[in-house]
């Protein structure tokens, strides 16, 4: 069977060699405590006190009243996590913003109309991981009250007359798929249309797997209609918002006259562990951060949240100005 060890054993004890058992007959733990003076059941009270407590460290949820910053974890009152625009006052995190609530940041006030139109879904692989792809748009759409991963609105922006196209990551992480793209192109038409300016808040991670080459055929779409907005002397901004990767980086979100990125954004094409295997290669720090990109011409500007609004709009009568000046702009 197999090998006795002297000493250890069901019902033995400490043995003259000072071996520990673990017997029936072992003396429970607050018994030893007791047995080294002081009060007896107090003493054992407060060793067992400072013994840690089994399995992970669990950290309370924040309350109703109470918003939790993704960042460093700490709890600020809702009505200051809303007034700060969802950034911490802590610690700066940016957290992120529904696509419709970004468009209403960005708004002046009272100006803001939502915008709709009828775009069939597409579903030209079948795809089904578990889960049918509509079942799956019809949960995001039910989460989030968005149509599709890009909502756009008509509006003015300190004054001047824009259209805005906000991605919703909520919806299926922000994905280019058939029918996102196809509302964005839309949003550039009008813009034309209307003589207007556009603004996207790009915050994606990239084509839509489900949709195959379908999706992928939406940068060639997205990049048609921001090309109308340029022939026309339009202005075109973009602000891109963590994370922002993949189809949506490679077309639309990089194509404006001036692209700005909100602080610690990771802002990229393929993440970085891809890059890593593909190329075998150890990548800088950092190197798919705003600050990074800004430093070496990527992006043009790292602009705080509630300097956004202020931000856009001088940007958008510079341009605006200086085509009219130059006759590309009727």
């Amino acid at each position: 069977m197999g090998r006795h060890r002297p000493g250890v054993g069901a019902g033995s004890t400490r043995g003259d060699a000072g071996r520990v058992t673990f017997g029936p007959s072992s003396p429970p733990v607050t018994a030893g405590l007791r047995a080294r003076g002081g009060n007896g059941g107090g003493d054992a009270q407060r060793g067992m006190a400072q013994l840690p407590a089994p399995g992970p460290r669990l950290r309370p949820l924040a309350g109703p009243g109470a918003a939790e910053c993704p960042g460093c974890g700490r709890r600020v009152a809702s009505a200051r996590w809303e007034a700060a625009l969802r950034v911490c006052p802590l610690c700066g995190h940016h957290a992120r913003v529904p696509a419709w609530a970004r468009a209403v940041q960005l708004a002046d006030d009272g100006t803001l109309e939502p915008l709709h139109w009828e775009v069939a879904d597409r579903d030209p692989l079948g795809f089904d991981d578990g889960v049918p792809y509509p079942a799956r748009v019809r949960a995001a759409r039910s989460a989030t009250g968005a149509d599709e991963a890009v909502v756009v609105g008509r509006a003015e922006l300190e004054g001047l007359p824009v259209v805005l196209a906000s991605m919703e990551f909520g919806f299926l992480g922000g994905s280019l798929g058939s029918a996102a793209g196809e509302v964005f192109a839309r949003g550039c038409e009008l813009a034309v249309a209307e003589r207007r300016a556009l603004v996207s808040v790009c915050i994606s991670g990239g084509a839509r797997m489900q949709e195959g080459i379908a999706a992928l055929a939406q940068m060639a779409r997205c990049t048609a209609g921001t090309t109308q907005v340029a022939a026309a002397g339009l202005p075109y901004l973009s602000l891109l918002a963590d994370p922002c990767f993949g189809g949506v980086t490679a077309s639309f979100a990089t194509q404006a006259d001036v692209i700005l990125a909100e602080p610690r954004a990771r802002i990229g094409f393929a993440g970085g562990r891809v890059i890593e295997q593909a190329t075998h290669q150890s990548l800088p720090e950092g190197f798919q951060t705003a600050e990074f990109l800004v430093d070496r011409g990527m992006i043009d500007c790292v602009v705080p949240r509630p300097e956004l609004r202020a931000t856009l709009g001088r940007l958008l009568r510079a341009l605006s100005a200086s085509r009219r000046h130059d006759g590309t702009q009727a």
